[in-house]
């Protein structure tokens, strides 16, 4: 009967794409204005501006028409709701956090399976009876409401609640009654970029002014970032303003407080100047008075600075200025002096990722070829001992209180679902928390981390997931993902609603491409700016290494990225379409001459250049730029873009400007199709959204490639 049902689907399947391949599929007419740039003396034609207005009638109405023939296309596909089912039987089981302490309470967050959003609960001590903080699933009735900030105050009596809603960056926080669980009346509005330092009975935050009258608050650009004093149990408009900077309205500025709540620091960073790094000033809040900021890090450079902890003479911060793998120093409290710093731990072979202290304790996370390697040392920088983890994978953040004596960690891999472990900071031993409940056997796959040459002999490492037994015959679906860019590492994690694509008979593939974080600031470098065509060649390389070693060939070889990555799988397919089959664009920068003109967008200067700043900037940028190099004549792959009308980061006026001209110029008969979801931003809102968009990436591929999934 099986395979009687299964013939059967293969010959719908056939027929359908048949039906498909022939008949090209009717997309809106989207049209064309009149609108033209001068750059440096160059004209670029930009005839569907108009669709940046997201706030306009007919671009709701553009959106409409393309959904449309994007689900009529979706619908189609048989296999679109089996792998729904699939993704959601994988991924409905128990998710936790790891525990946080504040006073007598232990609080966590854990996800029953299928929640739209986790649940945060408390208890007393590691025993104590559970109690229900705060369920985000109760806020809205679709269930996109996140809870995005949730920091207690020094004796845990309030909390600081931030709230976004529809996948919006923008959050409103507001203050909790820890003894009633009651919210107070305070209510902060326009919050975006920011945490919550407390200092007594009030906090620190970072916001930005209202948005104009008539703007719209999902695309325009946000500049001035001011940081106020909110004293709980009063309104925002009494809020005392701590810090601006009206001449420079392109930075972010963030404070942050000591554990003892005794220093205040404000962390400054200009990236919209093409500045990778930051100042850092603090206060001793035990001065009475307004005094002034005293500089840590006076002048904003390359270099990136970031406060670890104090001791009772020294601030200690980890920094990459002369250190490109970065190290740990000290700095004289009293006499400020960076020029002085004594070097606590210095730079290794490996890069330093992140360092935290807990119990008197130093803890540094280093990466080693993608992996963590997490090291004990004293606060003077003494080695203590290896925090050993039971293979190659991630794990790491072992931060705490002063006064902890336990602290806790997540240890995961691609196969191994997050085991939260619980560290004794004075033995050093580990013991097992909390295991997950699933119902998969994670030896049923197997990892494979290779170094692949690049096009200029670079080796870049790639992690290759698959089912074992799979045989090399070049014959398997494969999906390669990857990001390169903004010094952030791609490590290894686990991700229950991969493992249906795996079990389609997919191969997943990860590469870790030059422009992130993975072997420091050398290998961003070498990824940023006039250098970013590396990430691109070591793309194209991973696709061609993958064909190479019989893993997969050309006609079923798809590539996914989200983001930077949507950019980069944007700018792969215009200059080696022949290499991949299918395409997955996700909220991707797509208008490399105008991302600064939107919310944050300023703040990529750093990585990428501005169209604006000089002519070099700007032919570097446009001889990339997947919009403006979108060529008639070129066979492009299937191309499935995804965005969603609440993303704020990166607005989909770059998506839907893209699609529209992929959509004009390409002739061929493969979809290229935009699917825009509601309600939703830069990431999924919810579970259910997150489950269904991903379905419907794992349909399209198969559907595209003329293989049906064993589901």
């Amino acid at each position: 009967m099986y395979l009687i049902k299964k013939i059967i689907l293969l010959i719908v399947v056939a027929a359908f794409s048949l039906t498909n391949l022939f008949a090209q599929l009717k997309y809106p007419v989207t049209k064309k204005l009149s609108q033209a740039d001068d750059y440096f003396g160059t004209k670029i034609e930009d005839p569907y501006r108009w669709l940046e207005d997201d706030k306009s009638a007919e671009t709701k109405e553009w959106v409409t028409a393309e959904n449309a023939v994007t689900q009529s296309y979706l619908a189609n596909i048989p296999y679109r709701q089996p792998f729904q089912k699939a993704i959601e039987k994988v991924y409905n089981y128990p998710k936790y956090s790891a525990p946080f302490r504040k006073g007598l309470y232990y609080y966590f967050y854990k996800n029953d399976g299928l929640q739209n959003q986790s649940v945060l609960y408390r208890q007393k001590g590691l025993n104590g009876i559970v109690e229900e903080v705060i369920d985000p699933n109760k806020l809205s009735i679709d269930g996109t409401t996140r809870l995005q900030l949730f920091t207690l105050d020094k004796a845990g009596d309030y909390a600081v609640v931030g709230l976004s809603k529809g996948g919006s960056d923008w959050q409103t926080y507001y203050v909790r009654d820890m003894k009633t669980g009651q919210n107070l009346p305070d209510e902060l509005k326009w919050v975006k970029i920011s945490g919550a330092a407390w200092k007594g009975k009030g906090f620190y935050y970072s916001r930005y002014p209202s948005p104009a009258e008539g703007s719209s608050d999902l695309s325009a650009k946000n500049e001035n970032h001011q940081v106020y004093f909110h004293k709980i149990g009063t309104s925002q408009s009494e809020d005392r303003l701590i810090y601006e900077n009206k001449e420079n309205p392109q930075r972010f500025n963030i404070a942050s407080t000591s554990e003892d709540e005794r220093y205040l620091f404000l962390n400054i960073s200009d990236r919209g100047k093409g500045l990778d790094g930051n100042a850092v000033y603090f206060k001793d809040l035990k001065l009475t008075g307004d005094t002034a900021f005293t500089p840590i890090v006076k002048e904003i450079t390359n270099y990136i600075y970031r406060v670890i902890d104090n001791t009772n003479s020294s601030f200690l911060l980890q920094t990459n200025a002369g250190a490109p793998n970065s190290k740990v120093i000290a700095v004289n409290i009293n006499y400020p002096d960076l020029s002085k710093a004594l070097t606590v731990v210095p730079e290794k072979t490996e890069t330093i990722k992140s360092a935290s202290t807990a119990g008197g304790k130093l803890f540094i996370d280093y990466l080693k070829d993608v992996s963590t390697r997490t090291y004990v040392y004293d606060l003077k920088g003494k080695l203590l001992r290896e925090v050993k983890y039971p293979g190659i994978g991630t794990g790491g953040n072992l931060g705490g209180h002063k006064d902890d004596q336990v602290v806790f960690y997540v240890f995961t891999s691609f196969t191994v679902p997050p085991t939260i472990y619980k560290y004794d900071i004075a033995t050093g031993v580990s013991t097992i928390f909390r295991n997950p409940e699933v119902s998969f056997n994670p030896a049923d796959y197997e990892t494979r981390q290779v170094f692949y040459a690049s096009k200029d002999g670079t080796k870049v490492p790639m992690f290759i997931i698959n089912k074992k037994g799979m045989k090399l015959d070049g014959d398997n679906v494969t999906l390669l993902y990857a990001y390169g860019g903004f010094n952030i590492s791609l490590e290894p994690s686990f991700n229950a609603t991969l493992l249906p694509f795996l079990n389609a008979g997919g191969v997943y593939a990860q590469a870790n491409l030059r422009g992130g974080g993975e072997y420091g600031e050398k290998w961003h470098k070498a990824g940023m700016l006039l250098n970013k065509q590396n990430v691109f060649d070591d793309f194209i390389a991973a696709g061609e290494y993958l064909i190479s070693q019989k893993y997969t060939r050309k006609e079923k070889l798809a590539i996914r990225g989200g983001s930077n990555g949507g950019l980069l799988v944007g700018v792969v397919i215009n200059q080696r379409p022949d290499l991949f089959k299918v395409a997955i664009p996700q909220v991707g920068v797509m208008d490399m001459l105008r991302f600064h003109k939107f919310t944050i967008g300023w703040n990529w200067i750093a990585d990428y250049g501005s169209s604006e700043k000089d002519v070099t900037s700007f032919k570097n940028l446009y001889a990339y730029s997947p919009l403006q190099n979108i060529k008639e004549g070129l066979n492009y792959p299937s191309v499935l873009v995804t965005t969603a009308d609440h993303d704020d980061r990166v607005v989909p006026a770059h998506s839907f400007k893209y699609i529209a001209t992929l959509q004009e110029k390409y002739k061929g008969a493969n979809p290229v199709l935009i699917r825009i979801d509601t309600n939703s931003g830069h990431g999924a809102s919810n579970t259910k959204k997150n489950i269904e968009t991903l379905a419907d990436i794992y349909s399209f591929i198969f559907y595209n490639m003329g293989v049906v999934p064993k589901i």
